[in-house]
């Protein structure tokens, strides 16, 4: 464990250099996912000038599932979603050979090469609309509520990270894996709407089976509906992160066991 940590601190001091040398290119992507996090508090404050909630969601309610989907999605592209969407590429062109040669777990390898430190900033910017919210709810949430809501926050990106791992580990197989990667990346962003506006298969499969209904709405519960049974909470988001994360684990064993290699 030990020598993972150190070798992630190398990797992330050499995304720093990395980063700081285009300099125009780390502030002009903050500002595009700055300007995109905007344009979706415009739209609820549009859509709120017609109707006074959504299902028991009112607007500032929704403000923070936007906040705390826009922070669990800054920290999910931070740590691993550059190195994910990478993994087709370097099965393609037999660079994932070199990969499985380090002296450390291949899917600790695979997934930590980069970090995004425009989307660390940002995550900052979805701090401040949770406070943001939560102040104009007149919400003063409980210690032990602000313990859950981290929890839940890391458990909310293990999602979005197994899954996108498990789409991504297809590419051992699909030589252009890349779409369905992106298509699971535009799909996550339902994650940030009410999870009440959902109904019938639709919501049962993407609540349970690819779970990213739950991602953002059961961590902002956390925060804002302290009448709720937290646990119950809780233990579904456990319970969706460790079955796609020991499934990801598994398929990406089993995808390991048939890899010959491009060169074969």
């Amino acid at each position: 464990m030990f020598r993972h940590f150190h070798i992630y601190r190398i990797l992330f001091r050499n995304s720093l250099i990395r980063e700081m040398n285009f300099k125009v290119n780390f502030i002009l992507w903050m500002f595009v996912e700055l300007l995109w996090f905007l344009g979706q508090i415009v739209f609820v404050e549009v859509l709120f000038q017609y109707v006074d909630k959504i299902g028991d969601w009112s607007k500032w309610e929704v403000v923070l599932l936007i906040g705390t989907h826009q922070l669990i999605a800054q920290i999910f592209q931070a740590f691993f979603y550059v190195n994910i969407a990478n993994l087709p590429e370097l099965v393609r062109t037999g660079k994932l050979d070199l990969m499985l040669l380090l002296p450390v777990d291949a899917q600790f390898a695979v997934s930590t090469r980069q970090f995004g430190f425009d989307n660390a900033v940002n995550a900052l910017v979805g701090v401040a609309i949770v406070v943001f919210s939560l102040f104009k709810l007149q919400i003063m949430p409980h210690t032990h509520q602000i313990l859950l809501y981290l929890a839940a926050i890391i458990l909310g990106v293990s999602i979005h990270y197994s899954i996108m791992f498990f789409l991504s580990t297809m590419s051992f197989w699909i030589v252009r894996a890349q779409g369905l990667i992106y298509g699971y990346y535009n799909l996550f962003n339902i994650a940030r709407y009410p999870d009440v506006i959902f109904r019938g298969v639709f919501k049962f499969v993407f609540s349970w089976l690819i779970p990213v209904i739950i991602v953002a709405n059961f961590p902002a519960r956390l925060l804002m509906r302290s009448f709720e049974n937290p646990a119950q909470l809780m233990l579904q988001l456990l319970a969706a992160a460790l079955f796609v994360v020991l499934g990801s684990r598994l398929f990406w064993q089993f995808a390991l066991k048939h890899y010959a290699s491009a060169s074969s």
